[in-house]
């Protein structure tokens, strides 16, 4: 038996659940799961859920996230569209470019970035590009601060 630990559920103090909900259901394209009695709405990510928490029950206050927490898409073009509609993409500037824009990163990370109903800030990625772009990536040489718009 494999005893090598795995990432299991992704917590996200919100403030409102219903609102963070329905967000997140429409960034996702997927209703989740409200867990009754428990303040609490989970999304099934691939092996990961992600759960949406109101701490409020236990008297506390909702914090975002201090760091971004990444989802890994097949097809960032559609999630992005879902984004821009929801009017949730960053305006911040990531090595010269939008980080609200598609972007080949000096890295090779092919990413954009979004900030949640709640105030986190979420990074989403292609998961797995296809082979003509795996051989695209490979072939381009970055400069430190440069940044590849697609």
């Amino acid at each position: 038996m494999d005893n090598t630990a795995r990432l299991f559920r992704v917590i996200l103090q919100v403030a409102d659940l219903d609102q963070a909900a329905d967000f997140y259901s429409q960034l996702l394209n997927d209703a989740g799961r409200r867990i009754p009695r428990a303040s609490r709405h989970y999304f099934d990510c691939g092996p990961v859920i992600l759960a949406l928490i109101d701490p409020s029950a236990g008297g506390q206050q909702a914090k975002a996230t201090p760091d971004y927490i990444y989802f890994a898409v097949a097809d960032l073009e559609v999630v992005h569209a879902r984004a821009s509609e929801l009017g949730c993409l960053s305006k911040e500037d990531v090595h010269g470019a939008s980080a609200g824009q598609i972007v080949v990163r000096p890295w090779g990370d092919i990413h954009w970035t979004l900030n949640d109903s709640e105030g986190s800030s979420v990074r989403v990625r292609l998961g797995r590009p296809s082979p003509r772009l795996q051989a695209f990536l490979l072939a381009v040489t970055f400069s430190p601060s440069d940044s590849l718009c697609i």
